[in-house]
């Protein structure tokens, strides 16, 4: 039991693969914590628009999220008191597409070209934009496979004064991810090549009978697949991590032992991501290889290195008001602990040994 009485636990996840969507999905959060009478609340479902907009500045006291590390790392540089106690790398399908009609095959063909840029203006998250990081990110990381930057290309900003906060029919989907904007600018000749991620992507590909340029997110070299997605965090708010650190160390063993749980049950873990990103299964498995292999929440060291260095860029760019020390931002007690209850017969375990 608890020494200090905690009514609620918050928690959020992207419209993404995340080990702690599937714990939420199985149930698994609810009862690793019912014992100790802490509701367990999703961020993302409540009717309070104030409340659902903490998935992007986590200002709820005594919450955790999982998801892409945009809006973690924005928050931190906002001066929000959190902390990363795990990441996790699933490497999901970043795809530049075109149509035929452009005779775009290669990264080469790309110099010259019209690439859309995605822009979100919303006064309050300044400089939190997701997409258009992403997009940007996705396409330097292309062009810098055959020595070619931003100089070689036109970047076409795609702008809308669409609000970064959950809207009623966002709670639950995969919040107007959907590169609708991008299709249509493509569509029209507006652009000559757009950039998409995930199942989502696929399913434009599709849709669009497009032509894929490169695929960033199934190139060879780890660092040029970082991104948005790769690798996320989890991330509590510091009076949680203070004041009930039993809490965030229980948190973190649930989630990991979900991931233990998708490696063990492929299908399944397919289909709870399909329902996650509102997307069909078939696309899930196009755009996430082995993707009940890569839900593993760890700490590993090369991992902070990749995260560090999507934390320069969003920087560097222009994303965020302030630099700080990822490293330092970095809590490994929660994990360390997990770790040194392995072996002894970790109590939490059975939460998922009973599914």
């Amino acid at each position: 039991m608890l020494k200090n009485k905690l009514d609620a636990l918050w928690y959020t996840r992207c419209g993404v693969p995340t080990a702690i969507g599937i714990a939420a999905h199985l149930g698994w959060l609810e009862k690793a914590f019912a014992q100790d009478g802490i509701a367990i609340r999703s961020i993302r479902d409540s009717d309070d628009p104030r409340v659902r907009e903490s998935h992007f500045d986590h200002h709820l006291r005594h919450s955790v999220r999982q998801g892409g590390s945009s809006p973690a790392i924005w928050a931190r540089a906002q001066g929000r008191d959190t902390r990363v106690i795990g990441l996790i790398w699933t490497d999901e399908a970043q795809q530049i597409l075109t149509l035929p009609s452009t005779k775009i095959r290669s990264v080469k063909d790309l110099k010259g070209r019209r690439l859309a840029l995605p822009k979100r203006n919303d006064d309050r998250f300044p400089r939190l934009d997701v997409r258009g990081a992403s997009a940007l990110r996705g396409f330097l990381a292309a062009l810098s496979t055959e020595g070619l930057t931003e100089r070689d290309v036109e970047f076409v900003q795609l702008t809308r004064s669409d609000p970064q906060s959950f809207r009623a029919e966002d709670r639950g989907a995969s919040f107007g991810y959907s590169f609708g904007d991008e299709a249509l600018a493509l569509l029209n000749g507006q652009v000559d090549a757009i950039f998409v991620k995930d199942a989502r992507g696929k399913a434009v590909e599709a849709f669009l009978n497009a032509v894929e340029v490169i695929d960033v997110g199934s190139h060879p070299d780890p660092a040029v697949r970082v991104n948005y997605g790769v690798p996320r965090p989890l991330s509590v708010d510091g009076a949680l991590l203070e004041s009930y650190p039993e809490v965030a160390e229980r948190l973190l063993s649930v989630v990991i032992e979900a991931g233990a749980w998708a490696s063990r049950n492929p299908r399944e873990t397919r289909s709870i991501v399909a329902e996650e990103v509102r997307t069909p299964e078939h696309f899930v498995d196009l755009a996430y290889p082995e993707l009940h292999r890569n839900l593993h929440t760890d700490l590993r060291d090369d991992w902070i290195i990749h995260f560090e260095a999507y934390k320069d860029f969003l920087f560097k760019w222009g994303f965020l008001a302030q630099d700080f020390d990822v490293r330092a931002w970095i809590d490994p007690g929660p994990l360390s602990a997990w770790k040194a209850r392995q072996g002894t017969g970790s109590k939490y375990r059975a939460v998922a040994e009973a599914d």
